[in-house]
């Protein structure tokens, strides 16, 4: 900012006035962006956890040694943080970890929002149909061209690199990679792919539940339970091996704004609840900026999540 020559000021002032004015732009600019990104009826950062205090302390999203991202379907944030008779242990990793309480979804119904959290961009997907094939850019392009490694762990998926829309209970729609030229066919695995040793995971891995397990056509308990037995011991190792667990939903159940949960668990977390309104495309620009990424599609306009994070 350029102020006024004729001004009087001490250089002293005008340096603290040209500050306080560039952190007041980037405040109004990160609310703004927020605001704009669900579509949902945001609501405007916490006063405690803003991006200009972020920014201000100059704080990076850090780097996980681990990622592993897991997608559950079609249920609201009202309809899972609070049920602890029915989601016992993701309430339990709410109370562990970072839990945003204004996240949404991007739209209905759930293979856009696969998309968009791995794309950043919807593809101009508007429904659940089957095949469609994406040049990129995306996160499993991004994160093999850096020379990191990228896997994607569908559930019930018959075998590594299967192209087929449905099987049994797996659905190719909540896949987004497998869309995807440029993602090698290999980073397409099945469940029974994950490894027993977390040391060995990529990167950065995406696990998906199949229809019955990830609370589409199961319970919700069933849902929870199917977590904490796959994935409850990764989210404990986690905690003292410098690696990240995120579960999000697609989107909710159409009735509620399209508010869904998501939580972070890991050492690099800082736990709490954070008011910031949280997307798809906030938190791919995040998992983007953990590794130095390129951003793709629409995480280029948002800002990465910098408050949730261990000082």
């Amino acid at each position: 900012m350029i102020l006024n020559p004729a001004t009087a000021e001490p250089p002293r002032r005008r340096t603290r006035l040209a500050v306080a004015v560039a952190l007041t732009a980037v405040a109004l600019a990160a609310s703004a962006a927020g605001c704009s990104q669900s579509g949902t009826g945001s609501t405007a950062p916490h006063p405690g956890t803003s991006a200009t205090t972020a920014v201000a302390k100059g704080v990076q999203v850090p780097r996980p040694d681990h990622v592993v991202v897991v997608v559950e379907e079609n249920h609201s944030y009202s309809q899972i943080i609070g049920d602890s008779t029915n989601a016992p242990y993701l309430n339990t990793l709410a109370q562990q970890g970072a839990l945003f309480t204004h996240s949404f979804a991007i739209t209905h119904p759930s293979e856009p929002n696969y998309l968009a959290l791995f794309s950043g961009s919807t593809q101009g997907v508007t429904d659940d149909s089957c095949p469609h094939t994406f040049s990129g850019p995306d996160l499993g392009s991004e994160l093999t061209t850096a020379g990191l490694g990228f896997a994607g762990y569908s559930e019930s998926m018959p075998s590594a690199g299967f192209t087929g829309c449905d099987s049994g209970s797996y659905a190719r729609k909540h896949n987004p990679w497998v869309n995807f030229s440029d993602v090698p066919s290999a980073a397409n695995q099945p469940w029974t792919a994950f490894p027993h040793d977390y040391s060995q995971l990529p990167t950065l891995s995406f696990v998906i539940p199949n229809l019955d397990d990830d609370m589409h056509d199961g319970s919700v308990r069933q849902g929870d339970d199917w977590l904490k037995q796959s994935l409850g011991a990764y989210a404990t190792w986690a905690r003292t091996h410098n690696s990240l667990l995120v579960v999000t939903w697609d989107e909710d159940d159409e009735s509620h704004s399209n508010q869904i949960p998501t939580i972070l668990v890991g050492q690099p977390v800082r736990p709490g609840s954070y008011a910031e309104t949280l997307d798809h495309y906030r938190l791919l620009r995040t998992l983007e900026d953990a590794y130095g990424l390129p951003h793709a599609g629409d995480s280029s306009a948002v800002t990465p999540v910098l408050d949730a994070w261990q000082r």
